[in-house]
């Protein structure tokens, strides 16, 4: 088994600009004169539920969003290839600048299918673990895999990384009812190997893919399906874009994980979620104070 070895790479520093708060100290809701009045209000104190994704932002932008945004975020993906052909102090300095704030990160399902499909997988994952992320993305949405889950999770949990897998390709449309068991007999597999969390493809579009028809149309009958078989906490679902966002939101409600968020809409999602949007006031399971 290859090991991981220690990076010697340093990271650039950035000129210390003069803010006017500590960037290091985020203050928690109940101490916070916001967190106070929104109690007032109904608004729940919610934990952590979105994934947000860095499709390639310059490091002072994904640092300026984490300053902002850190405790809202469950897990930041950096994601696609960008990362790997982005220059690599700059790229380093994204997953440090994540860890610095307790944010884990993954990386994207690309990059780890073409590993396997290359045949460069511990190579991959010994990149993986050297950068610093948390949390590797598996799947087969443009390709096939033929290690066990097993062996997979296995590999990355020896070089101290969680594993998240998604269901679904990029290719074949939407799912269709005949297919909704085999993805579920596979999430739990990779459940039972040990993988953290199911992610449920949508690509950038959320139309005619996964859960979403055509017309961009949400298949809550079959969002059911899979929240019933793994649990609201196992499930992810790739929210790329408004309309995805606020259905699942408007479904199922503020305790749904959602992830493929950008960056600049982590504050829309969140109002959203806790009923200080127009559109989600008057929404039964998301309105303050129900």
């Amino acid at each position: 088994m290859i090991r991981p070895r220690a990076s010697t790479h340093r990271f650039r520093r950035r000129a210390v600009r003069d803010l006017a708060y500590d960037r290091r100290v985020s203050t928690p809701p109940s101490e916070s004169r916001f967190g106070t009045y929104l109690e007032s209000i109904g608004v729940p104190d919610i934990p952590p539920r979105l994934s947000p994704f860095d499709p390639g932002y310059d490091l002072v932008t994904l640092e300026a969003h984490l300053d902002q945004s850190a405790r809202l975020i469950e897990v930041l993906k950096i994601s696609m290839a960008c990362w790997l052909i982005a220059d690599e102090s700059v790229s380093r300095a994204k997953f440090a600048a994540a860890r610095a704030r307790g944010i884990p990160t993954t990386t994207g399902g690309g990059p780890f299918e073409i590993a396997v499909a290359r045949d460069r997988l511990p190579t991959y994952l010994d990149l993986v673990a050297d950068v610093g992320a948390s949390r590797i993305e598996c799947g087969e949405g443009f390709t096939d895999l033929r290690a066990r889950p097993e062996d997979v999770v296995r590999a990355a949990a020896d070089r101290g990384l969680e594993v998240q897998y998604e269901l679904g390709k990029k290719h074949t449309g939407a799912f269709e009812a005949e297919a909704m068991r085999d993805l579920i007999d596979l999430g739990h597999r990779w459940l039972a190997a040990g993988a953290k969390q199911l992610v449920v493809e949508a690509r950038e579009s959320a139309q005619s893919v996964g859960l979403f028809g055509v017309d961009g149309t949400l298949n809550g009958a079959f969002a059911d399906e899979l929240a019933d078989a793994f649990g609201l906490d196992q499930v992810v679902f790739e929210a790329p874009n408004k309309p995805s966002q606020f259905a699942l939101l408007n479904h199922f409600g503020r305790d749904v994980h959602l992830c493929n968020v950008r960056l600049e809409e982590i504050l829309r999602v969140e109002i959203y979620r806790r009923g200080l949007h127009s559109d989600s006031f008057s929404q039964a399971r998301l309105a303050p104070g129900r």
